[in-house]
């Protein structure tokens, strides 16, 4: 499973789109805004009329947790008075004015380790809830191993996570789990200090939320906490990522969903944007991050577990400052899929030779492929060697291959034959070499 973050604004925004699917017997107000400025917060007023009329919260929304630690949430009981409007949009823009400090560690209140120091550019604005801290609670969803696993608790906040061991039921479900066993099991687990008079409630809601997690596919959801009362709910806090190979197929459901780049992360390159984008289309799985452009060794490995092994293999033989790039292309993608994520690798590689005038090399790597047809996704990267050769043997590239599964025969001997072809310099390896021996090869020469 492919997972992406999403923004605590999408992720409402999706539960709110389906709430009467999955959440039939409880209100949600929904009232929740994305600005990146005080003026457009002032803008957004003009149309929702509760922005100027209630107290209001103001918090990033940029990817990262403890922003009440952080002291980066806006909200009633922080100074005397409500959160006004104006308040509101003077804030976000004294937090957008200059980079901000974050700590994502804290040892009770004090923070440790070393902050992330970044911009902050987005922002959500909601009412202020009234509630009681009986009233808070907690609940995500997660895929562990073969499970989908649900936690639950009747305290939500900050501090869920001290003493998660006692405040925490875990509920593991297989995927074969029918609705009836998943609603039987859950009511039989309502955690223990859940208010009488809610146990029900809380149950139904639980209930909901699983399977809104299951069917909109969702990888991680969290609402830490949400506030019941009665049959009135507000999230008041949310994490979310989706499975993004389901995307090609949840567009409807998710609607236009930002993927941003963490806080403190630099931003995405147009190849790897572009690589998203054409992953965003298709059932496969298509992934790129480009480390080190100027390096020499760049990888093209078929499967997210092998492109581990290679990385750290690579890391291992040759250090990590020589790896250009990391990535996986696998699920079975097309020709032309395949053709595009090669043509991109071979872009990004050949515009500069090595500074050290070492040729540069190319490790085509996999495990055994359960269904991916070798042969078909070989032709595509045959089809971007065609179109790079020559740049290729300017700047001078070692191309090293070891794949196995379906028709992989056909595979190695097509492309062996093309890089003959072409003039280019290929070693190619089957099964029957061990996954890795073809890094060794390629840095002991």
């Amino acid at each position: 499973m492919a997972q992406k973050a999403i923004r605590e604004f999408d992720a409402k925004t999706i539960l709110a789109k389906h709430w009467d699917k999955y959440f039939p017997d409880f209100t949600y107000a929904y009232e929740t805004v994305m600005v990146q400025n005080g003026s457009e917060l002032r803008e957004k007023a003009k149309e929702n009329k509760w922005l100027g009329e209630k107290a209001l919260v103001a918090k990033p929304d940029m990817l990262f947790g403890k922003r009440g630690k952080n002291g980066l949430v806006l909200f009633k009981d922080q100074k005397p008075g409500d959160v006004s409007l104006d308040k509101a949009a003077s804030w976000i823009d004294e937090k957008a004015d200059g980079k901000q400090k974050v700590y994502f560690s804290f040892d009770g209140d004090t923070p440790t380790g070393e902050p992330k120091e970044d911009y902050l550019t987005h922002f959500v604005v909601e009412p202020f809830t009234p509630h009681s801290q009986e009233e808070e609670y907690y609940i995500s969803a997660t895929c562990v191993g073969d499970d989908d696993v649900l936690y639950l608790s009747a305290e939500g906040g900050m501090e869920v996570e001290e003493g998660w061991d006692e405040k925490v039921t875990e509920l593991a479900f297989p995927i074969t789990a029918t609705e009836e066993e998943i609603a039987e099991k859950i009511k039989a687990n309502v955690p223990g200090d859940v208010a009488a008079g809610d146990k029900e409630n809380f149950a139904k809601f639980a209930i909901g939320f699983f399977k809104a997690y299951r069917e909109l596919n969702f990888a991680y959801l969290e609402i830490n906490p949400f506030v019941m009362q009665g049959n009135k709910i507000e999230l008041l806090d949310m994490v979310a990522k989706l499975d993004d190979t389901a995307g090609f197929m949840m567009s409807e459901e998710w609607g236009d969903v930002d993927y941003p780049t963490a806080f403190g992360m630099e931003n995405k390159s147009p190849e790897e944007i572009a690589v998203e984008e054409a992953d965003a289309k298709t059932g496969a799985s298509l992934k790129l991050t480009v480390l080190k452009p100027d390096a020499r060794i760049w990888t093209m490995v078929a499967g997210g577990g092998a492109s581990v092994v290679y990385a750290d293999t690579i890391a291992d033989f040759a250090g990590i400052d020589d790896l250009a790039n990391y990535g996986e292309y696998s699920g079975g993608p097309t020709t032309g899929e395949t053709k595009f994520y090669a043509e991109t690798l071979l872009d990004l590689m050949t515009r500069k030779k090595d500074a050290q005038g070492r040729d540069k090399i190319l490790i085509i790597g996999g495990a055994i492929a359960n269904f991916t047809d070798v042969a078909k996704t070989f032709t595509g990267i045959i089809q971007a060697f065609e179109e790079y050769a020559d740049k290729m043997k300017e700047v001078g590239v070692k191309i090293y291959v070891r794949r196995g599964g379906p028709n992989y025969e056909k595979g190695l001997k097509d492309i062996k034959e093309a890089a003959d072809r072409l003039g280019l310099d290929i070693e190619v390896y089957g099964p029957e070499t061990h996954v890795t021996d073809i890094v060794r090869m390629a840095l002991e020469k």
